[in-house]
């Protein structure tokens, strides 16, 4: 029987090698749809995308489980999540996967992303730390199957001929989602800022 890891005191346990793995997913994925033709890129992209998505989970799933929580760790996850997103809708829209109308709903996702990694931080200066809802999680989960189902494209199109329209459909739910759990996080930091300044001015 396998014995459950103890807590460990280093920077590199398995679940932050696989947030590092993640990170360093993202350049070869942006390289193999820059680099390689047609339908070979997509594949692989997705493999790769679809890899480093379930790093997302599993690193969280194996910390709480081996309790290999750090502080390393919690600033390496969001990091490594939003540069995967980040760069999977920035290829999607420079092959015009992404295009027309569709690429709002991928600005609204990357302009949520970079207000939150702010709101965290300055919510983080005040020691306040808030909890990812249930909401935010099936957020992550809508958006990241848009992602797959985009990445795929045109080379699933000819086996499945709802993909690309299930991607699309999908993304715009992601983001009307991404609204609504960016302006929770706003709302958050507004009310820390008012309570901290009366505490200042007390």
């Amino acid at each position: 029987m396998l014995q459950t890891p103890k807590k460990s005191a280093t920077l590199i346990n398995l679940p932050n090698a696989l947030t590092l793995g993640r990170i360093a997913a993202v350049p070869l994925f942006v390289a193999i749809l820059y680099f390689l033709p047609g339908d070979l890129a997509r594949w692989l992209a997705l493999a790769v995308f679809a890899l480093a998505s379930f790093t997302d989970w599993l690193d969280g799933h194996l910390a709480r489980r081996w309790e290999q929580h750090s502080q390393f760790g919690a600033m390496l996850d969001p990091i490594a999540d939003k540069l995967l997103v980040a760069a999977a809708l920035i290829m999607l829209v420079a092959d015009q996967t992404i295009s027309g109308v569709h690429v709002f709903a991928a600005l609204i996702i990357l302009a949520r992303e970079i207000l939150v990694s702010g709101l965290r931080e300055y919510l983080a200066s005040l020691s306040v730390k808030i909890r990812v809802t249930q909401l935010a999680k099936w957020k992550t989960a809508i958006q990241m199957v848009a992602i797959a189902l985009l990445i795929a494209g045109p080379a699933a199109q000819a086996h499945i001929s709802v993909s690309m329209d299930a991607g699309l459909a999908l993304l715009w739910i992601a983001s009307l989602l991404t609204l609504w759990t960016g302006a929770d996080y706003l709302a958050a930091a507004i009310r820390h800022a008012v309570d901290s300044d009366r505490s200042d001015g007390a």
